[in-house]
Formats: C-alpha cells, sequence, structure tokens
C-alpha cells in the first residue's frame, strides 16, 4: 500500500547530494488506491477504497502521495477531513473519478467530493465526470429534482493547489472555494453545456489569496464568481464561453455581509457570453462594498454585456421590489478591454441611488457593436474616461 521512492549513490563526487535526496524523497510515501480496493472498471463503487486511502495519508506523518492510476473509478459523495498529521497530500490522478449513473444518488448530498479543514492538500491532473446531464433534464422539465451537488470543495482550509484537473458535467457549481487562503488553481478545464442550470465553474467566497491562472471554462452559468468575503484574488488568462461571464456577485442579499476587495481579472477572453465583466448586487439593504478591482486585458467576443454593473438584482421581484442597494461600490478600472458586443449598449453601469458608483475608471477601451459604434449607459455612477474610450463614457 505504501511505497518509498530512494537513489542508489554510485559515485563519491554525489555523495552529499544523494544523501540529500534520498532524505528528501524516503520521507514521501505513496498509496495507490487500488492497493486499498479500489476498481479501475467504472462499475464497481470505489467509495471506501479512497476513504481509507485518505485514512492512511492523513494519520502519516510524513509527505504523502495518493495514486489514482488509469481507468475509471465510481464513487459516491466522500468528505475528506483534517486535521491530518501529514504535512503535505497530493493526489496524483492519471484516471477519471465518475458519479453514480443514477443523478439522485448524488444528487441529495451538497458536494461530491469535497476536502473540510485541511492543509496542505493538492489534485494533480484526472477528470471528475459528474454526469450531471440527467438532473439538468429533470429541472429543465419541471419535475422533482434534487438540488444536486458540486463536484469538488475546499472549506476551511489552506495551501491547496488544483492543477491540470478536468471537470465534466457538474450537477452544480464545479468548484468553491469557501473559507480557504493560500489557494492555487492552474490550468484547469471546465466543461458543461450551455444551458446547463446552476453550474458555475469556480466559486470564491469568505476566502483570501486565491489564483486563478490559464483555465479555460465552458458552462451554463458564471465561469467564475466571486461572493462576500472574498480578498485579495488574482485570475489570470481565463477562457470563458459559453457561460455568463466573471461576476462579482450576486452581493447584498444579507443585510451583514463581508466585501469583496483586491480583485485583479487580467488577459482573459470571452467568447458568446451572456456577460462579461459584472459586478452585480440586490436591490436591498446590505453593508456590503466592493473596493479595488482591476480588469485589465481582456477581449469580448459576440458578449451580450461586455462591462456591466447591476445593482437592481431582483430575481422574480422577490424580497426586493421599490428597494435599493446598500452594497458600495468603489475603485473599479476598466482598462485596454476591446472586441465586440452582441447588443448595441456595450457598457451599463447602473448603480445604486442610494449609493452610487464612485471612483470607476476606462480606459483604452474599444467595444463596438456589429462593427458599428457601441452605446453607453451610466445610472448614479460616477468615475472618469483616460485614453480612447469607445463607446463614449458616460461617466
Amino acid at each position: 500500500m505504501a511505497m518509498f521512492t530512494s537513489f542508489h549513490c554510485t559515485s563519491a563526487v554525489f555523495i552529499i547530494l544523494c544523501v540529500f535526496l534520498n532524505s528528501v524523497y524516503a520521507a514521501i510515501i505513496t498509496y495507490n488506491v487500488v492497493s486499498f480496493g479500489a476498481n479501475p472498471n467504472g462499475v464497481i463503487d470505489s467509495t471506501q477504497a479512497f476513504v481509507r486511502a485518505w485514512s492512511a495519508a492523513c494519520a502519516s506523518t510524513t509527505e504523502t502521495v495518493i495514486q489514482v492510476p488509469r481507468g475509471r473509478y465510481l464513487l459516491g459523495s466522500i468528505a475528506f477531513k483534517g486535521d491530518c498529521k501529514s504535512p503535505r497530500i497530493t493526489y496524483k490522478i492519471a484516471g477519471t473519478l465518475v458519479a453514480p449513473a443514477d443523478y439522485r444518488i448524488l444528487g441529495q448530498f451538497e458536494n461530491w467530493l469535497s476536502f473540510e479543514g485541511v492543509s496542505g492538500v493538492s489534485i494533480i491532473g484526472g477528470a471528475l465526470d459528474a454526469k450531471g446531464p440527467a438532473l439538468w433534464a429533470c429541472k429543465a422539465a419541471g419535475k422533482d429534482c434534487p438540488n444536486g451537488a458540486t463536484a469538488l470543495s475546499f472549506t476551511d482550509s489552506s495551501n491547496i493547489r488544483i492543477e491540470g484537473l478536468i471537470s465534466l458535467n457538474s450537477q452544480m457549481f464545479h468548484i468553491v472555494i469557501n473559507r480557504c487562503q493560500d489557494v492555487h488553481i492552474q490550468g484547469v478545464k471546465i466543461i458543461a453545456d450551455g444551458n446547463s442550470p446552476n453550474t458555475d465553474g469556480i466559486h470564491v467566497q469568505l476566502s483570501r489569496n486565491v489564483a486563478i491562472i490559464n483555465t479555460s471554462i465552458r458552462t451554463g452559468d458564471d465561469c467564475i464568481s466571486i461572493g462576500p468575503g472574498a480578498k485579495n484574488l488574482w485570475i489570470e488568462r481565463i477562457t470563458c464561453g459559453p457561460g455568463h461571464g466573471i461576476s462579482i456577485g450576486s452581493l447584498g442579499k444579507d443585510l451583514n455581509e463581508e466585501g469583496v476587495q483586491n480583485v485583479t481579472v487580467t488577459k482573459s477572453v470571452f467568447s458568446g457570453t451572456q456577460n462579461g465583466l459584472r459586478i452585480k448586487s440586490w436591490a436591498r439593504p446590505s453593508k456590503g462594498f466592493v473596493q479595488g478591482v482591476r480588469f485589465i486585458d481582456a477581449i469580448m467576443q459576440d458578449v451580450q454585456n461586455p462591462i456591466v454593473i447591476d445593482q437592481n438584482y431582483c430575481p422574480s421581484n422577490i424580497n426586493c421590489p421599490g428597494q435599493t442597494s446598500g452594497v458600495k461600490v468603489s475603485d473599479v478600472l476598466y482598462k485596454n478591454i476591446r472586441g465586440t458586443s452582441a447588443t448595441m449598449v456595450a457598457i451599463k453601469l447602473e448603480c445604486s441611488a442610494a449609493n452610487p458608483c464612485s471612483g470607476i475608471r476606462l480606459e483604452d477601451v474599444k467595444l463596438t457593436y456589429k462593427k458599428k459604434p457601441a452605446q453607453s449607459s451610466c445610472i448614479n455612477a460616477n468615475g472618469e474616461a483616460s485614453g480612447i474610450v469607445q463607446p463614449d463614457s458616460c461617466l
């Protein structure tokens, strides 16, 4: 079940290096899930085998690797919990983790694969196949369906890395980062149908120091959604579409809500999305805020709302008609945003009458509509424009 790695030293010249390498690599223990009873045929349930492999890795006092060889592994809902004695646990996945074919089995849980209270966990490679289309069809038909499960979630965790993972057809959100710090997501591919409901690609809330880099997201909701309490986010080289864009919000659903601050989105491409760069809040009282946001170097390709602030969010006109948003939006930069809008109004800044947006800056923006000049619309928005701004600034 466990495997040690070591180097054989044959030359005195390298004796010091070899001693060092042996001390490092001998401390890494590898656990293969197959050794714990996992079956790679995708038919026999491997849930308990994965639980046993995690328990062994978690209990180890040294750095560990959980190896998932090629094949398909049928898994039910699993919560991988800390505190672990191992300072670092790395899932190296060569195969695909598969959800049960009956969506009701997984759909009754909030999460499919969740990590709770862990530190130093990495997920490298592999694929998650959550088999979401059957649940989406149930919802589309208006039947009595479960809400569905998030495919992968981290809660109350730190020093997390997700790299090279493919998330396919999640029932609900694909990846959720909640109450975490120091998270690095890179080279991930997220794939779901353009009309799949509530399948946000990556959702971040109540977390700080999160980086999402070089990631491709095709889904039916927000490619990346940023919730209350998100601080120090770096989002770079995202390709988004289909989907609803990159959204800060919805915010302001609750009166006492943490704000969002220090968010950078740079070098991203949006293709055929509902929105590009969006800030959205409920039209109701709130102590929340958005501050210190940088949207830089984005390309829009036939995007319905390339630049949008919507502080009048009131779905189904319930609990918010006639009210105004308490969320204060300030210090937001849009720089070098270029491309095409699918609607005439390419810049729409609809801010709160009670708390007008302040410090909004447009710099070197060029958005067109059907090869013609587009339009901009501002309500309760204050700021300035510099450089070449097309459509003409309404600030």
